[in-house]
């Protein structure tokens, strides 16, 4: 089973989480000025990489408040967790 921190109520199971998307992004300031493709673009893409990846995650059967994880997408090992609104804290050397 997979162990996820949340920062507030600590390690839990991951039934108790749901992954919200992709962390960090930012709401463009006037969406009405953005064409098709500048709006699509903020809706759909986001980056896939393999490696560490900064996640937003909602604690469902908790605390139920969002927060920020990282985790490394190809051996799905979390090296990390903050309170969302707060920025990406550096990754040690060797993660």
């Amino acid at each position: 089973m997979l162990v996820i921190e949340c920062p507030f109520c600590g390690p839990r199971p991951e039934i108790e989480f749901r992954y919200a998307g992709e962390a960090h992004i930012s709401r463009p300031l006037d969406p009405a000025s953005l064409d098709d493709a500048a709006w699509a673009a903020y809706l759909y893409e986001r980056s896939n990489p393999a490696g560490h990846h900064a996640e937003r995650w909602h604690h469902v059967h908790g605390c139920r408040r969002y927060f920020n994880a990282l985790r490394h997408t190809v051996t799905n090992i979390f090296s990390g967790s903050y309170p969302a609104g707060t920025p990406r804290p550096p990754l040690e050397c060797g993660q």
